[in-house]
């Protein structure tokens, strides 16, 4: 993001979002509530314009899942738009849209989150719907026949057929070789043409159970009213036991392990892994601003080696998402034509080794610094963004207030600090390389 980038999106949220350093609170309040039957509650308002945000987040995603079952998380969201007992098939998106919304889902190895973005007039409607489909969603071998040739499909387009997404699968398969981020959220394509009708019902009565989910509400509402809806909605679906935890860690690395595919293509590929901890641990803002100094425009570390100096590359970037369990940093990298991933390699672990050795400079810490909180604030300015947003840090760092000491849990991170997390992780021991090396297609 570049300066006027930075200083608009400072200037958007300035009036209504203030983060002042010393943890004082921001510029708004949030309500949490629990109901009977253990759902949690964040409500917060916001009355500037007549619409509202409505995020579910459920504690359930691929790390949740079994060999034989993969790809389960991903298959319920889809069915989660079938139809229900009082809603039927294509309902859901008939509905919304005719009260004037929209609506969106997505499945993680962590969560599998449902978004409403619709006018007020539309809210005892969507509370109506979500609560139709958590309670009574129908399965029926006509829909999971449907559903199946749609993912199946979906994981020819967006995997099978994608070099860079191949690739990445065979990355995170040979990192993990116990704990469950080992597969893909899609799942295996034996697994997605096994699974059953009793399989989801089953694995939606534990993933979904209104205990394991968090609700989240922005825009223009009262406390008091959806706190109502929810009661006569939400409150009187049953509650069943959470999955099972997840209690495998991975085993520490002691080796470098490498990954070679060789498919048909125009260029090689590079991807590089490090195992890092988990969001909730302190580790996790240095990580953050080391993850902008490496990748965050053409002054990042490794643009100017790989891209501007050296020539090497055509793309770098990069970096770590939120996790439940110690997870990955990744380096991706889209070598040039007659360029040996090898040497891509060896200048990518020479400038690692830089920052172990020296680390960053505070000119780089301070971009850093300022790009994560651009980004955040950008996010927070809109309902949608801010519901997602208190989601996010209520699942994964326990306590969505987490949020209100950001710009703090940033300024801390120092030079020695994000030297110390290079080098405690950027280890030749620590890593997993994939490399793709493009052959020639058969002939059909």
């Amino acid at each position: 993001m570049n300066n006027k980038a930075k200083l608009v999106a400072w200037a958007l949220v300035g009036a209504f979002f203030v983060m002042p350093a010393g943890g004082a609170q921001p510029g708004f309040t949030v309500s949490r509530h629990t109901l009977k039957n253990g759902m949690v509650i964040l409500v917060q308002e916001d009355h500037s314009i007549p619409n509202v945000a409505i995020d579910i987040f459920f504690r359930v995603g691929s790390r949740n899942e079994r060999p034989g079952l993969t790809g389960i998380s991903h298959f319920l969201e889809h069915m989660m738009f079938n139809g229900a007992k009082k809603y039927g098939p294509g309902e859901f998106d008939r509905l919304m849209e005719a009260g004037g919304g929209s609506n969106n889902a997505y499945t993680t190895q962590n969560i599998t989150v449902y978004e409403d973005l619709f006018p007020r007039t539309a809210l005892d409607l969507v509370f109506a719907l979500e609560a139709d489909r958590l309670r009574d969603l129908v399965f029926t071998p006509k829909t999971l026949a449907s559903e199946r040739g749609v993912i199946a499909s979906e994981r020819q387009d967006s995997v099978d057929s994608d070099n860079t997404a191949y690739l990445n699968e065979q990355l995170w398969a040979a990192a993990f070789t116990a704990h469950p981020y080992q597969w893909p959220v899609i799942g295996w394509a034996s697994d997605i043409e096994s699974l059953t009708c009793d399989d989801l019902r089953n694995y939606l009565q534990a993933g979904y159970s209104p205990a394991n989910a968090i609700l989240v509400v922005c825009g223009d509402v009262t406390v008091a009213e959806i706190l109502k809806l929810a009661e006569k909605h939400i409150e009187p679906i049953p509650s069943a036991a959470p999955p099972a935890p997840v209690r495998t860690r991975e085993p520490e690395q002691r080796g470098e392990r490498r990954v070679l595919v060789k498919r048909p293509g125009q260029l090689p590929l590079l991807q590089i892994a490090y195992h890092v901890p988990a969001t909730a641990d302190p580790d996790y803002f240095p990580l953050q601003v080391l993850e902008h100094v490496l990748f965050s425009g053409e002054s990042s570390r490794l643009y100017r080696r790989l891209v501007d100096r050296d020539q090497l590359a055509l793309s770098v970037e990069g970096g770590s998402d939120f996790a439940f369990d110690p997870t990955l940093f990744e380096v991706d990298v889209q070598p040039k034509t007659g360029v040996d991933p090898a040497a891509v390699e060896k200048a990518i672990y020479e400038e690692l080794a830089k920052i172990a050795d020296e680390s960053a400079t505070t000119v780089e810490i301070e971009k850093a610094r300022n790009i994560l909180l651009a980004g955040f604030y950008d996010r927070m300015r809109t309902i949608q963004g801010r519901s997602d947003m208190l989601g996010t840090y209520e699942v994964f760092f326990g306590d969505h207030r987490r949020l209100f000491t950001t710009s703090d849990d940033l300024a801390k991170v120092s030079q020695a600090d994000v030297r110390r997390v290079a080098s405690r992780y950027f280890t030749e021991k620590n890593r997993t390389v994939a490399t793709l090396i493009p052959e020639a297609a058969p002939e059909k």
